[in-house]
């Protein structure tokens, strides 16, 4: 039983570039990394299919993670109660 091969992201780019810029068929693509024609038609399909989000535009606004505050909120009362404490407790130590 052979193990199934794991690709970088960056392999695939390079594979499916290649693959669009023609230059190669897709059967001497195969033949020379040594996939299935069928492997490269797939990662071609879906890097074409996903290349518009690269142009989509981010929002401006980045919605503030509550829980992120929260704990902001949490650490800054906790250090005031430190501070607090190490001042009226240094006499007794």
């Amino acid at each position: 039983m052979t193990k199934r091969r794991k690709f970088t992201s960056a392999f695939k780019h390079k594979v499916v570039i290649e693959a669009i810029k023609e230059r190669l068929t897709i059967g001497e693509l195969a033949q020379k990394y040594e996939l299935h024609s069928n492997v490269i038609k797939n990662w071609k399909k879906e890097f074409l299919e996903k290349s518009q989000e690269v142009f989509d535009k981010p929002s401006k606004k980045k919605e503030p993670n509550t829980n992120e505050d929260e704990l902001y909120r949490q650490i800054g009362k906790l250090k005031v109660e430190n501070d607090f404490l190490k001042k009226n407790l240094s006499p007794y130590l």
